[in-house]
């Protein structure tokens, strides 16, 4: 066929100047580019979410976790690592709780959680089954006395501190002693700082024995001694009330008697 005065054949006057393959390319291309782009945002929230939160949650429903003889429903938002968020048998399990409302984590209190110089608002606690006879208190006489200074001064709200010996493994710290309102001896170890501004979040610790057969090892700023007392009844009082003992299974000693019994 001959070609016309512009030199172009007819046939290729015709053509489409993009293919219809290249145009499905650069089609998926976009549309694959525009979902990349609304999966990363997606998961830049998510990730971010996650981020800001640091570990904690604010899911308030309870997980029940079984510690020893004794069965726990505590929420989510108190329990302080995500692993142990678990429901079923546990060693012991990590919380921590605003003071003085007793409550877990939240956005509004995020603060609290999360900055140092707020710390001392927060009360930790680790319950595990009792390895021990005796509690903190019940130390005092028979071990911790032997191991304390000649002496002694008076701590804050009636409060009477003594000095561990040097080479006794509690260099540094301090026991501080007590008389709770119903009458029992109350004692916890602090490392008590110079000035009451550089007290650390967890700075004193005491032990107690709770419910069927729990220890719990509670800390908290020294900076909040002066509720010693209230502290003391409000952690008692809170792992009581999520606490409950174990059923033990109920078995027949001698199942086929049992069975030949209620044949007859």
């Amino acid at each position: 066929m001959r070609a016309g005065a512009s030199g172009v054949e007819p046939e290729d006057e015709q053509a489409p100047l993009i293919s219809t393959r290249v145009l499905a390319i650069v089609t998926l291309s976009v549309l694959l580019l525009a979902a990349a782009s609304v999966a990363i945002s997606w998961f830049g929230r998510a990730y971010g979410e996650r981020l800001s939160l640091a570990g904690h949650t604010e899911d308030t429903s309870n997980v029940e976790i079984t510690i020893g003889r004794d069965q726990l429903s505590l929420p989510a938002n108190a329990i302080r690592f995500e692993q142990q968020r678990v429901g079923g048998n546990a060693e012991r399990v990590d919380l921590y709780l605003l003071w003085p409302e007793l409550t877990g984590y939240s956005s509004a209190e995020r603060r609290r959680f999360d900055d140092l110089s707020l710390a001392h608002s927060l009360i930790f606690l680790q319950m595990s089954q009792s390895t021990m006879s005796r509690d903190m208190s019940g130390r005092v006489e028979p071990i911790y006395r032997h191991l304390l200074m000649p002496g002694t001064k008076p701590g804050p709200a009636g409060l009477t501190i003594h000095t561990f010996r040097n080479s006794t493994g509690y260099e540094g710290e301090s026991l501080l002693t007590g008389t709770l309102p119903d009458g029992a001896p109350y004692a916890i170890r602090c490392m008590l700082p110079e000035a009451s501004e550089s007290a650390g979040s967890s700075d004193c610790q005491r032990d107690i024995h709770v419910a069927e057969d729990l220890t719990v090892l509670y800390r908290f700023s020294s900076r909040l001694l002066a509720d010693w007392q209230a502290i003391d009844g409000a952690v008692h009082a809170y792992v009581k009330s999520r606490s409950r003992a174990v059923s033990a299974p109920v078995t027949l000693k001698n199942p086929l008697k049992a069975s030949t019994d209620r044949s007859s």
